[in-house]
């Protein structure tokens, strides 16, 4: 079964994303594999909190990418194949890099800054 202990909400973000994002984290971290059952839509809404529709819109939307199967009335599992992590880190990956190079271009750091930043933390990384 897939966890959502860890599970934190974001404030400012949409509680159906948040829930889609975790999903994909634990995927390409490979907490979560291909074949795992999810909560269903009412444990997940009570656990978190949340409308059921809420719920239901993630897996609807995780559903159409390809990243789950549900039956009607059955219960709900991950398909993530090998093709799909890779097409999720991408996608993921991506996503963040966008969005760190465009606040460093707002705050009007040069490409060289940029740099120099990213290897710092990159070895600051290493040591913890």
């Amino acid at each position: 079964m897939v966890s959502f202990s860890s599970f934190s909400m974001e404030a400012g973000v949409p509680i159906y994303l948040q829930i889609m994002l975790h999903l994909k984290r634990g995927i390409v971290a490979g907490t979560v594999t291909d074949g795992d059952e999810l909560p269903s839509r009412r444990v997940l809404s009570s656990l978190l909190g949340v409308n059921p529709n809420t719920v239901q819109k993630a897996y609807r939307m995780l559903e159409e990418e390809g990243l789950i199967v549900s039956h009607s009335g059955a219960k709900s599992f991950v398909c993530a194949d090998d093709a799909a992590v890779l097409r999720v880190r991408r996608e993921l990956l991506e996503t963040d890099a966008r969005g760190i190079i465009t606040a460093m271009k707002q705050m009007g750091l040069s490409r060289e800054e940029a740099k120099n930043l990213i290897d710092t933390y990159w070895e600051w990384g290493d040591t913890e």
